[in-house]
Order: C-alpha cells, then sequence, then structure tokens
C-alpha cells in the first residue's frame, strides 16, 4: 500500500521526525531506515531493543495516529497517478493487497481514496508472523485469492517488498516512489500513467 497506492513516505518520516523529538531523539538516516519496514521492528530499531512489548506497541499506535493526522488533509494529493483508476479497472480480476502497514492505516487509507470494495484479500502486518523481506505476507495474500503465487503480479516500492515478492514466486513490479531503480524485477515503472506497464500486462499469461 505504501509507495504504491500513496506516496506516504514523507508523510511518514514527517511523522516520526515529531514524534521522535518529543523523546529527545534525532535520527539522520531516518527515511533509510524506515522503508519497508513493520512498525515493531522499526520502534526496537530506533528506541533500542531494551523495549517492552507493550511499549513498542503503544509508540507505534501514537505516531501512526500522528502520522494519519498529517495526512488526511493532503491525502488526495499523495495518491500515487493513476492507480485508483487501474484499481477500480482490474475489478474482473483478483486482488489484495500485502502490506506491512498497520490495520488502521490500510482501513484510513483505502476509505479515503474509494478503494474499500476493490481488494479480495488484505494481510496487513499484523497478520503474519514474519514481515518483509520473509514472502509470507504474499503467499497468504495468494492463498486468499485462491492462486498460484507464480501467476501473480506484486507492486512494490521497497528493497524489502521486491525481495518478499521475488522470494514467494510472483512476477514483480518495482513502483519508483521510493527508489529511482530496482534490482531483479520483471518491471520498473513511474507510476499506472506509464505506458509500459500496459504493454508489459498485455503480454503476461499464466503458467
Amino acid at each position: 500500500m505504501d509507495g504504491v497506492i500513496i506516496d506516504s513516505n514523507p508523510v511518514h518520516t514527517k511523522a516520526w521526525v515529531s514524534y521522535l523529538a518529543g523523546f529527545g531523539i534525532t535520527i539522520d538516516n531516518l527515511e533509510e531506515r524506515m522503508y519497508g519496514r513493520r512498525n515493531d521492528e522499526l520502534v526496537r530499531d530506533l528506541f533500542g531493543d531494551q523495549v517492552t512489548s507493550e511499549e513498542v506497541f503503544r509508540h507505534g499506535a501514537a505516531k501512526e495516529r500522528l502520522y494519519r493526522e498529517l495526512m488526511k488533509p493532503e491525502l488526495s494529493q499523495r495518491m500515487v497517478p493513476g492507480v485508483v483508476d487501474f484499481i477500480r479497472h482490474a475489478a474482473h480480476v483478483p486482488t489484495g493487497v500485502g502490506t506491512n502497514a498497520e490495520p488502521a492505516n490500510v482501513a484510513f487509507v483505502l476509505e479515503a481514496a474509494g478503494l474499500e470494495g476493490c481488494f479480495q484479500a488484505i494481510v496487513d502486518g499484523h497478520r503474519v508472523a514474519n514481515p518483509k523481506p520473509h514472502p509470507e505476507v504474499y503467499l497468504r495474500v495468494a492463498a486468499l485469492l485462491q492462486m498460484d503465487p507464480k501467476n501473480c503480479i506484486v507492486f512494490e516500492d521497497s528493497y524489502t517488498g521486491t525481495a518478499a515478492a521475488s522470494a514467494a514466486g510472483a512476477r514483480v513490479v518495482g513502483v519508483q516512489t521510493s527508489h529511482a531503480k530496482f534490482p531483479d524485477v520483471d518491471l520498473a515503472i513511474r507510476d499506472f500513467c506509464d505506458p509500459e506497464l500496459f504493454s508489459w500486462l498485455a503480454s503476461q499469461r499464466p503458467q
């Protein structure tokens, strides 16, 4: 979802900077440490391994509330170009969301974008034991869609995400919202208006 449906990383970064400032914490390479990671991993990275599970949950939930407050007034401007039409036009295709994001963020974005009923499967970061780059999230989405992973196409913006999708055996499209280059993907696109995407999709066949 993040970086594919919505270009949210700048707002996540802003929210973390503001939240961490309240604890006197400054992180120079925050964006690099954030990308493609689940909140429990990131909180322990930022606050230290000594934090309890309860503290991890509390920090993560507080930061995500702040993120939603910051994102609300600019959400429509941060939708990845072409993605809403692309998803709606794919209504005849089994479609799912596999994300490290918090479930409240998934609901927030899909509702605000008018995409709530467009996905037959949603697996968020709380529904898997192993976050990306482990393939579990994509294997679960494929299973819920009753699809062989090799016949699934995964759109990802992070290196951990493309690694997870490849490990699941899916075909992988890198969306260049977070990174300009993607190694080892089947296709890289600027956004969902990229004409190369549609010619590539037309060439894909079930295996």
